[in-house]
């Protein structure tokens, strides 16, 4: 049964947009703890344990269309793809697409459509440094992280870490994956990557996208 979703309070803090807007303009990355409700956090982290639990999730990959690959070296996470089927992913979805319009109104970026998906890392799990989007192939322009996993503890690992657009080399934030915490970054400049954990992580991962499709032929959102 699913869980249901309380819906008196904002899915995410009122004072985010103004903050994640300010942060992308002067850094290309936003981090702030405590932005998604509590609430909703619980019932996406519920909902996706258990898909995790009865062989839900599919094997991640990388690359998008007929690139895609499995790439266990790379990246070792399982997904399902949001497709608003219960309250919680509407809801949150709900909150992605004003966060869009706030960021097209502000930005002037052309943001057509977000695609998010679960994200469930098994012990062990990690995804190697990477870029969301090319360079110049700008499908892809934010990408957004949503933390799920209450009670994260201190050495359960996991972190996502932010790196320098012009040194990748250089980090810049290290993101510990507790419920609440909510990340946004420039899909093409921002270099980052998850280190392994050593307890069960559950966050959700977005992109806010641009239509890229070009003479007719489809530029795949997967």
């Amino acid at each position: 049964m699913t869980p249901s979703v309380a819906t008196s309070s904002p899915a995410l803090q009122p004072a985010t947009q103004v903050a994640l807007v300010d942060a992308l303009v002067e850094q290309g990355w936003y981090v702030g703890r405590g932005v998604i409700d509590l609430t909703l956090c619980n019932a996406l982290n519920n909902e996706l344990l258990h898909r995790a639990a009865y062989n839900g999730l599919d094997e991640a990959g990388i690359g998008r269309g007929q690139q895609h690959l499995l790439r266990k070296d790379i990246r070792s996470d399982a997904i399902h793809w949001l497709d608003r089927e219960s309250a919680a992913q509407r809801r949150y979805l709900d909150a992605m697409s004003e966060l869009q319009q706030a960021l097209n109104h502000a930005l002037f970026l052309g943001l057509f459509e977000y695609e998010a998906h679960f994200a469930h890392y098994p012990p062990g799990a990690f995804y190697q440094r990477h870029l969301d989007s090319f360079r110049g192939r700008a499908n892809r322009v934010i990408s957004t992280v949503g933390y799920l996993t209450p009670d994260w503890p201190s050495d359960g690992g996991g972190e996502m870490v932010i790196y320098h657009p012009d040194d990748p080399s250089q980090e810049v934030a290290r993101v510990v994956p507790e419920a609440g915490t909510f990340a946004c970054f420039l899909s093409e400049t921002i270099p980052h990557e998850v280190l392994p954990t050593r307890c069960p992580r559950t966050s959700i991962a977005g992109w806010f996208r641009r239509n890229a499709s070009l003479g007719g032929v489809l530029d795949p959102a997967r």
